[in-house]
């Protein structure tokens, strides 16, 4: 089975901390029902070896209840064992509970997994899916480790056979039975593999040249006629590599050769993957890869055409008309004419006008409909225009959907995009080092939809043209003129960019670089570092290898050469992809390296030192492009790049401190850099930066203030070294810049998490200003501003009032109603800590407020369940009629008793604080138990999490007011595990354990389970605390359990 699992198996993609599953197509229901035939059939064929016993149990979780068990089988309420036992005495099968409808089952010989399949009925084909994708070397596991699946030769079986013949003692017999049970797996999995490889043979392996012929076929019969089959269709990405495909190549080692958006007239869009072994729906792949799902969304088709009738039904019923049939053969000729007449095109510079191209579009629609035969089409067709150069990059969707566009643009996409592939090359070790970008790919979207519209070129587009022939084809000399004269250019405009990539520019420029011509390589860099700036030219450099000439230039010793081989990387290095070149190729230690200069202000300035400061600016920038990875940014502290940064920090030059700060900012997500960054007194410089000028500079202080806060060292550095006047100075001067008013309100909010900053901004009026910016912000501000007034509400009842006097409320609780889970998180602790004043409670009363914090009960983030709970929690404490305003929201205690079965700690916390609050009304306590909030509770007892204790047990101190709950409390199992609580260190969990013992112990079952579970040496001791609660409720536990033993006493005495 190893091979055929490890082979012949199609398995989905490694989810994060998971394991890959089983794709749902025919071949792996074939293996599966395979499978199946196999284990069923097999004690009947083969008893001796069925009862054979696996060295390591076969071990997945089951949906198959104890009660589908009879017979030969020990069943209970959460558990089944077999009454077949191995030597050892341990059943062949076992079947334990691990959670609501959800079962573990180890079986350890064929015989039972045969008898299982059986038991499972309907299940059987789900229940064995899940056995092969949890035991995915199911022989290792039968006969041990010894015989796992392996590359290459597998002597398992002679091992075996030589160990048989050798051994004489009693143990050959189950030898023997080891043997046979070995061969038949064997087998079985070559008689997979052979149906895997008969069927494999039958397949037909696709190329990128059908796809792109199948795809302009298509094309041409897309739009909105009523003649048309399909609406659109078009490739994801139009930028094609040299083997002729359009996946990445991160993808093309998967077989896939490109993605293609398909718009049928009845169905809704389809995102395909077309693989070497066919086409089928994906999950969605986007030009932004981030957003990209490549797994397999259904079962493959042999062609486009084929897919796209099983998805439409209009497709297909069009197709396999008569006169579509006629409308095809007339647009297939076309399509023939149209590719023959652009292979025999040479003049790559014409230029006809746009009125020019219109008459010869009309010429040709009517030659085609008046003449028949290919040879007149073929006179009568005018040169394709695919071949012209034009400017229309962008602003290409208002006429994207137009019949006549579609039609002429797309088959025409092919014939340009691969002359501009021919000169390009993607380096060798591409796919080794490539991966999967989750940046914007808009430069592949946008880099080949051409209108026809204004296509006269300015002329700077052919001057360009013919300055990069002059890099090709001069010598040293005029290589060194053409650069400059390019360089004359406005490199700044797309126009001039796109014409020196259209002409393969890039690939002359990037060799230029390898060089030993140091004016060739500084005028080649400062037109590289110039065009960079076009997201499309970024991506071309990457692809051309030019990243790591340019990592390799960073050891030059001219600091020209260096500037501004750093500064083409910090603009390349705007995508994942480009970033992670630069660190496997060892630039993000050489780019750390020019960061080192003469500390400022130790010596006077030279010429060689403003420059080697230059040399450190233009670090810092790529730096900071690079910074945005995880693995860039353990690189950069490995590389000893912190305490760099921290000298740099010390600059008075703003375009020297921007990039530090930036790189610094972004680094602080990682804890290693906030403790660097507070050990190393970068806080102050960070503070005194704050009361600058520039904006942008301020922003990004701001924000790394903002991620290195949440730890108190850090806060009360703020603080010391006068942080906060500034920072609240922001909000006003922020107004406009709304990147700097989210900067500064993340910075007051993270400060604001100590008692000392809230007063400081108390102070200085912040909290009233942080009302005014609760409307018409968006929503990164409000966030910020939210959790500040939150934080704020929480520490001082002052700041609650301010809060109200300054209108905040009721733009607070119009916020509940938003969707961004971060927001609601924020919202639902400002209106829990607001709902503490009594004041304000009315206000949230009136303006319906706890009614939105409970309907956020329903949202499926945890953290805004909990939160929300919270809320409610001083809002019942507070309402003036608590009770009758729980009981006016329809289903609202079933829905909080329903969350008692939430897996989140905090969301079970939350609810037992909120059941504990809700309890204290004698009728809202019998509702919640007649929901069975008693067994809920009860399962809850065994937790180890100390903030669960204690709000679960003031919860169940409620609960025992109502009713027989006390005694069912102790028949759930409650009893003896809170016992436990009073050795917790926590003394909260003390006093609320206590206060639940007193009111259980008032039944006598109780007192007993108490007593045996030791709880009186326990209480005795909490009886001298200094918490007069904790002592009356210990000692009032311990005298009903002395009552219970004397009344028994003097019951004997009689």
């Amino acid at each position: 089975m190893g091979q055929s699992l490890t082979r012949a198996a199609q398995w989905t993609s490694v989810s994060d901390g998971g394991q890959g599953k089983l794709e749902f197509n025919q071949a792996n229901e074939a293996l599966v029902n395979s499978f199946i035939k196999f284990v069923e059939g097999f004690p009947g064929r083969h008893p001796q070896e069925a009862v054979y016993v696996f060295k390591t149990p076969l071990e997945w979780q089951t949906t198959v209840t104890p009660s589908a068990f009879s017979g030969d089988y020990e069943t209970s309420d959460d558990a089944v064992k077999s009454k077949a036992r191995d030597k050892n005495d341990q059943p062949l099968l076992k079947v334990d509970k691990l959670g609501e409808l959800n079962y573990k089952i180890q079986v350890s010989s064929l015989e039972q997994l045969s008898n299982f399949l059986k038991i499972a009925g309907e299940k059987k084909v789900v229940e064995a899916r899940t056995i092969l994708e949890v035991n995915k070397d199911p022989v290792a596991k039968m006969l041990g480790d010894g015989f796992a699946t392996v590359e290459g030769d597998d002597n398992s079986t002679l091992r075996l056979l030589d160990q048989t013949n050798k051994d004489d003692s009693e143990s050959a017999a189950d030898m023997q039975t080891k043997l046979r049970l070995l061969l038949l797996a064997q087998q079985f999995d070559m008689q997979l593999m052979n149906q895997y490889l008969k069927d494999k043979s039958q397949e037909v392996r696709l190329t990128p040249q059908q796809i792109n012929n199948e795809v302009r076929l298509l094309q041409s019969f897309a739009g909105d006629d009523e003649t048309c089959a399909l609406e659109s269709i078009k490739f994801v990405s139009d930028y094609e590599f040299d083997n002729g495909c359009r996946a990445p190549p991160w993808r093309q080692v998967h077989g896939d050769i490109c993605y293609v958006k398909i718009k049928p007239l009845d169905a809704d869009e389809v995102s395909v993957t077309a693989n070497t072994a066919g086409v089928y729906k994906n999950k969605g792949v986007e030009k932004e890869k981030e957003n990209s799902d490549y797994e397999k969304d259904g079962e493959t088709f042999k062609d486009l055409v084929s897919l796209l009738s099983a998805v439409s039904p209009k497709f297909r019923d069009r197709i396999t008309s008569k006169e579509f049939a006629l409308h095809e053969e007339k647009k297939a000729e076309q399509m023939v004419t149209y590719i023959e007449d652009a292979d025999d095109e040479a003049d790559y510079g014409e230029r006809p006008t746009e009125r020019g191209e219109k008459g010869k579009d009309e010429k040709e629609e009517k030659s085609s409909k008046q003449q028949s035969n290919k040879k007149s089409k073929k006179k009568s067709a005018e040169k394709p225009k695919k071949l012209q150069a034009t400017l229309n990059w962008k602003n290409e969707k208002e006429n994207e959907n137009e019949q006549s566009g579609e039609k002429k643009d797309k088959p025409e996409k092919k014939i340009s995009r691969q002359q501009s592939v021919k000169k390009s090359k993607t380096p060798a070790f591409e796919e080794d080092y490539s991966e999967s970008s989750t940046e914007s790919e808009e430069e592949e979207e946008t880099s080949d939809r051409r209108q026809e519209q204004n296509s006269d070129l300015p002329s700077e587009y052919w001057q360009i043209q013919k300055l990069v022939k002059y890099l090709k084809g001069g010598n040293q000399t005029a290589t060194v003129i053409a650069l400059c004269a390019m360089m004359d250019f406005n490199l700044g405009q797309e126009t001039c960019q796109l014409a020196i990539r259209d002409v393969g520019g890039l690939e002359v420029l990037i060799n230029l670089l390898e060089t030993d011509e140091i004016k060739c390589k500084i005028g080649s860099l400062k037109i590289l570092k110039e065009i960079s700036k076009n997201t499309q030219i970024r991506r071309a450099i990457a692809d051309l290898g030019g990243l790591q000439t340019m990592v390799a230039i960073l050891k030059a010793s001219n600091k020209d050469l260096k500037c501004l081989a750093a500064e083409t990387i910090a603009n390349v290095a705007k995508f994942r992809r480009a970033r992670r070149t630069v660190r496997q190729h060892g630039g993000i230690r050489k780019l750390v390296a020019l960061l080192d200069c003469a500390p400022f202000g130790s010596l006077p300035m030279t010429d060689d030192s403003e420059k080697d400061v230059t040399v450190a600016k233009c670090g810092a920038l790529a730096l900071w492009s690079c910074s945005k990875s995880t693995k860039n940014k353990q690189a950069i502290r490995k590389a000893g790049g912190i305490p760099l940064l921290a000298r740099l920090l010390k600059s008075d030059h703003e375009n020297m401190l921007i990039p530090v700060v930036g790189t610094l900012q972004e680094c602080a997500s990682e804890k290693s850099y906030r403790l660097a960054i507070r050990t190393e007194g970068m806080i102050e410089d960070l503070v005194k930066n704050l009361s600058g000028e520039n904006e942008e500079l301020q922003m990004h202080c701001a924000s790394a203030i903002f991620k290195c806060a949440e730890e108190k060292a850090t806060r009360d550095l703020v603080r010391q070294y006068g942080g906060l006047d500034p920072l609240a100075a922001l909000l006003t001067k922020g107004s406009e810049n709304k990147e700097l008013l989210a900067a500064a309100t993340g910075a007051i909010w993270k400060c604001a998490m100590s008692a000392e900053n809230v007063t400081r901004f108390q102070d200085l009026k912040t909290i009233e200003a942080l009302v005014t910016l609760l409307n018409d912000q968006p929503e990164e501000v409000l966030v910020n501003v939210v959790g500040a007034l939150g934080e704020c509400a929480a520490q001082e009842p002052d700041n609650r009032m301010a809060i109200r006097k300054a209108g905040g409320i009721p733009p607070l609780v119009n916020l509940l109603t938003g969707t961004n889970q971060a927001l609601l998180v924020n919202v639902t602790k400002a209106v829990g800590a607001c709902a503490i004043e009594p004041d304000n409670m009315g206000i949230i009363d009136r303006l319906d407020g706890v009614r939105l914090l409970w309907s956020l009960l329903k949202n499926h983030n945890p953290e805004v369940q909990s939160s929300a709970a919270w809320a409610i929690c001083p809002c019942i404490e507070n309402a003036k009629d608590a009770g009758e305003m729980v009981r006016s929201f329809v289903g609202g205690l079933e829905l909080i008793v329903s969350l008692l079965k939430s897996e989140d700690k905090e969301v079970l916390a939350s609810v037992c604080a909120a059941i504990a609050n809700i309890a204290k009304d004698e009728e809202n306590l019998a509702v919640i138990t007649d929901h069975g909030v008693v067994p809920m509770l009860a399962k809850l007892a065994t937790t180890t999490d100390d903030k669960l204790r204690r709000h679960l047990a003031d919860a169940i101190a409620r609960c025992c007011m109502w009713g027989n709950n006390r005694v069912a409390f102790g028949q759930n199992g409650a009893v003896a595990p809170l016992v436990k609580y009073l050795k917790s260190p926590d003394s909260n969990v003390h006093r609320a354990t206590a206060k639940a013992l007193y009111q259980l112990s008032r039944d006598p079952n109780n007192c007993i389970t108490m007593h045996e579970s030791g709880v009186v040496k326990l209480l005795v001791d909490m009886v001298g605390a200094d918490d007069p609660a904790l002592q009356e409720a210990a000692a009032g536990c311990i005298g009903n359990i002395r009552r219970l033993a004397l009344a028994n006493e003097k019951a004997r005495s009689k």
